[in-house]
């Protein structure tokens, strides 16, 4: 058998191969090494947060609009009158009986002296004929007047009485009629519509104003058929008008009906006085109707991504898995979460918008039940460790 001698390039090549071979097993585990020590580096120092019962408030939001609780229409009640003077305009608040208007007295004054006449005239004949009866009664049994004569004399007087009744009637009316000469307010409230002008004729039931009664402002919301049963007379409501002023409203009324078309109901709420609230302006509001315990995370814990809500919670060896949450309910900084979420649980407190799942963080402390992360020092996300 020959032995297979190798030529000194082979031993030479075979040698280099070799040595190569080795150096690039030494390159990868040293390449291993370095990524496994880069990868549990914590790419994140945080602080820890975990879902705590809070009491939240049961609210219902609602828009409408804001209206009189009642608008007085005040028009005229004397035909072919002139106005000569209008002493009040729109925003004026005025109370009941105050004079808004006049119209001419002339011709009612002379209407007025003509029926007093009339009465005068009718007194006087009412008079004669009453006498006549009287002494037509008195010769009744000496047969100098038939019976005849005696009931027409009879007659003349209640005839005359009748006569004196309708002149009192025309003068009353003539007399009322020159009482409305003066328009004036039926009850206390401000002017929100002017139509009188001085110098116009205006037939009878025109009409010269408007007035809110008693200044009294409501707020109309509309809310959901499945909403407005838990709704009840009493509850308060905060009222937002489209000027920005708030109101602290108390519901009066709920409306016994739905409207067919929208399925909406009406909620009739009373506004106190502002100057930031007027009738016709759009108002959003919430109807306050009690509180309820709920589990909550802060505000600085949720992270928006995709149009889904989700927290990073931290794992065991202090990785962080990121968790899909359903949200409901807000109260000042803390959220309360309706699905996804467990009490026990530890979650990024701030800074979880910088992390990704699976990452590795380095946690400082754990948030107080209680406690506001942004408000807190330790709670502040540093600034992610530079990796070499």
């Amino acid at each position: 058998m020959k032995k297979i001698q190798l030529k000194p390039v082979a031993i030479v090549s075979i040698a280099v191969v070799a040595i190569a071979a080795v150096g690039i097993a030494l390159f990868s585990s040293g390449s291993e090494v370095k990524s496994e020590a880069i990868a549990a580096k914590p790419a994140l120092t945080v602080t820890a947060a975990q879902p705590e019962q809070t009491s939240l408030p049961l609210k219902i939001s609602a828009n409408g609009n804001v209206v009189a609780w009642q608008e007085a229409v005040i028009g005229s009640e004397s035909a072919g009158l002139r106005l000569t003077q209008v002493l009040v305009n729109v925003g004026d608040s005025v109370k009941a009986g105050q004079v808004l208007a006049r119209f001419s007295g002339d011709s009612v004054q002379a209407d007025v002296a003509q029926a007093r006449a009339s009465l005068v005239e009718a007194q006087a004949t009412a008079a004669d004929a009453a006498g006549n009866a009287a002494r037509a009664r008195t010769l009744q049994n000496s047969g100098a007047l038939s019976t005849q004569q005696i009931n027409q004399y009879t007659t003349a007087e209640q005839t005359a009485k009748a006569r004196v009744a309708a002149a009192q009637a025309v003068l009353d009316a003539q007399q009322l009629r020159g009482n409305n000469t003066q328009v004036r307010a039926p009850d206390d409230g401000i002017i929100s519509a002017r139509n009188a002008t001085v110098g116009a004729v205006v037939g009878s039931g025109t009409e010269l104003f408007r007035l809110i009664r008693g200044g009294r402002l409501e707020w109309r919301a509309e809310v959901t058929s499945q909403e407005v049963i838990r709704i009840k007379a009493g509850a308060s409501a905060l009222v937002t008008a489209a000027s920005g002023a708030q109101v602290q409203g108390k519901v009066r009324m709920v409306a016994p009906t739905v409207d067919p078309l929208t399925r909406n109901a009406l909620v009739y709420v009373d506004l106190p006085r502002n100057p930031g609230v007027k009738s016709g302006m759009f108002a959003k509001g919430e109807f306050v109707l009690g509180a309820t315990t709920a589990l909550t995370l802060p505000q600085q814990a949720l992270v928006l991504r995709d149009g889904f809500t989700y927290a990073m919670r931290i794992e065991p060896g202090n990785k962080v898995v990121q968790v899909k949450l359903q949200t409901g309910r807000r109260l000042g900084d803390a959220v309360e979460i309706v699905q996804g979420a467990q009490a026990g649980e530890r979650y990024v407190a701030s800074g979880a918008a910088f992390l990704a799942d699976g990452d590795t963080v380095q946690l400082v402390a754990t948030a107080a039940p209680g406690t506001e992360p942004n408000k807190a020092p330790a709670q502040t996300a540093s600034a992610p460790a530079a990796t070499k």
